[in-house]
């Protein structure tokens, strides 16, 4: 009997990595949609435009697009224009490819992002599914064009659903290994005032998430993908602080992180916008996180760090 295919798009960076050996191990056999194919089942496809490839969607179990190009740079109009239509032109493409299948793929799971979500300020209610305040922001935006068009296609025999992931931690890629190594050389201090709310997720969870998701037939629509507990980035940067103890402590105000995400072409918006978000929908469809808070998921990953 053949395995159960899982048809992985975008998926050779940190979280596609992670995801591949999950569901290997789960016995699925994932053919990756990559520009630079490495691995003989990997298909090759540019992201905006129909192929050969879209032949390998017939009778797929499940499809995982995770592809858009990176935030973690400046938002001038170039790279603008460019995470737009890098997110939004997959998901269009894979709607096209999914919608031409005679036998097609039971369930698609698309990339979104917690960031859908306006800035929370305070004690303000955490966002949710259904109560969740959408933003009017850049990135904001972004997200709800990518949902939109994951939304657009007409597929009567595709459950869909959408991956609002929040930041995502792991000892081997996504945002910790760069905090932890600022945190060793004493900055481990709030960014800014250091009360916006991280919301976060441990790439275990992730997994694990991701899989109940796709063993769950009656769940669709939008998820948050995040630990049902946010902290501050104050109480962030203590856990970091904590754990390495530096020697010297650098402060870190908004005005110098300015400054930095310059020089380091990115924006401070990563660091700086207030993401207080909750799984609502999971916890309700009885999902179990192994790191609800982020001290143990913590004290899990630094240690695995080199």
């Amino acid at each position: 009997m053949e395995p159960p295919l899982l048809i992985l798009a975008g998926g050779t960076g940190f979280l596609g990595q992670h995801l591949r050996r999950n569901f290997t191990r789960a016995g699925y056999r994932v053919r990756t949609l990559s520009r630079r194919p490495r691995h003989p089942d990997d298909l090759a496809w540019d992201g905006r435009t129909l192929g050969p490839w879209a032949a390998a969607l017939e009778g797929a179990a499940v499809v995982l697009n995770l592809a858009g190009r990176s935030v973690d740079c400046r938002y001038h109009a170039v790279n603008r224009y460019a995470i737009v239509r890098s997110r939004t032109d997959s998901t269009r493409v894979l709607g096209d490819a999914i919608a031409a299948c005679r036998n097609p793929p039971a369930l698609w799971l698309n990339s979104s992002t917690a960031t859908i979500y306006e800035d929370t300020i305070g004690a303000a209610p955490a966002n949710t599914e259904a109560t969740g305040r959408i933003g009017r922001g850049f990135s904001e935006m972004v997200a709800q064009q990518w949902e939109a068009e994951f939304n657009l296609a007409a597929l009567p025999r595709t459950r869909r659903v959408a991956l609002r992931t929040a930041i995502v931690l792991g000892a081997d890629g996504g945002a910790l290994p760069t905090l932890a190594r600022l945190a060793r050389r004493g900055l481990s201090t709030p960014h800014g005032h250091g009360q916006q709310w991280v919301s976060w997720l441990h790439i275990e969870d992730f997994c694990r998430a991701v899989e109940f998701l796709v063993a769950h037939p009656a769940l669709a629509g939008a998820f948050n993908l995040c630990a049902p507990e946010p902290l501050t980035n104050a109480a962030l940067m203590a856990l970091l602080d904590a754990h390495y103890r530096p020697r010297w402590h650098l402060p870190q105000p908004r005005w110098l992180l300015e400054i930095g995400a310059f020089l380091l072409r990115t924006e401070t918006e990563l660091l700086l916008k207030s993401r207080k978000v909750v799984p609502q929908r999971l916890l309700e469809a009885g999902f179990r996180f192994r790191y609800p808070t982020c001290a143990p998921a913590l004290a899990d990953l630094l240690p695995q760090l080199p």
